[in-house]
């Protein structure tokens, strides 16, 4: 290999080992449907009402956000979580990021089985909604209430609300509701320990 492409090689910095792992999970996953055609997604990377007494029954509840029905779904969550991921994930760690992706894949996977026994739930559109409304929170200070989290709720979620009321189609606006009342949560829970020290540089 030509000593350039070395160079270049050795400069690329895996800067976001959270979200980036969980693009190329994803990626594979995606990969893997079409190799099987779909049986794959059906079995680990969805989530539905199923047998308790199956392993797998906990692994979809957790894996469903891997998985997604065509390249342009998978494309339209990981370009928002590649662009909002890296970012969040270096304010509040990524330990913090694994605990906040888990927590709305395993609340959004449940919510579907419970309200929607016959509908089968994938893709990480729960956790893209999850990270908008987490971003409104980046300049947060105590005692305040961001305005950029006011909009978001009213832009993104209020136009779940009505594509929920009037829209007929296979996309899931619970899920995208919960995924952003859970990053609402996490950013009011996290966002006042990671704010920066009141030192002043003169």
């Amino acid at each position: 290999m030509p000593k350039s492409l070395q160079n270049i090689f050795r400069n690329i910095h895996y800067n976001s080992p959270v979200v980036l792992t969980m693009t190329f999970l994803s990626l594979g996953a995606l990969i893997l449907q079409i190799i099987t055609k779909g049986q794959s997604t059906v079995l680990l990377f969805s989530v539905y009402r199923s047998s308790p007494l199956s392993i797998l029954f906990y692994f979809r509840l957790f894996g469903h956000v891997l998985g997604h029905a065509n390249w342009e779904h998978y494309i339209n969550n990981f370009l928002l979580i590649l662009l909002l991921g890296p970012m969040l994930e270096e304010k509040y760690g990524s330990k913090n990021m694994v605990f906040m992706i888990i927590i709305t894949a395993l609340v959004t996977g449940l919510l579907n089985i419970i309200l929607f026994p016959n509908v089968r739930l994938l893709g990480a559109s729960g956790v893209v909604f999850m990270l908008i409304l987490l971003s409104s929170f980046v300049n947060f200070k105590k005692g305040r209430i961001p305005l950029t989290f006011i909009l978001v709720v009213v832009i993104y979620l209020g136009g779940e609300v009505m594509n929920g009321l009037l829209a007929r189609d296979n996309i899931s606006q619970l899920t995208h509701l919960v995924g952003g009342i859970c990053g609402s949560v996490f950013g009011f829970r996290w966002s006042e320990r990671h704010q920066p020290s009141a030192k002043s540089n003169y």
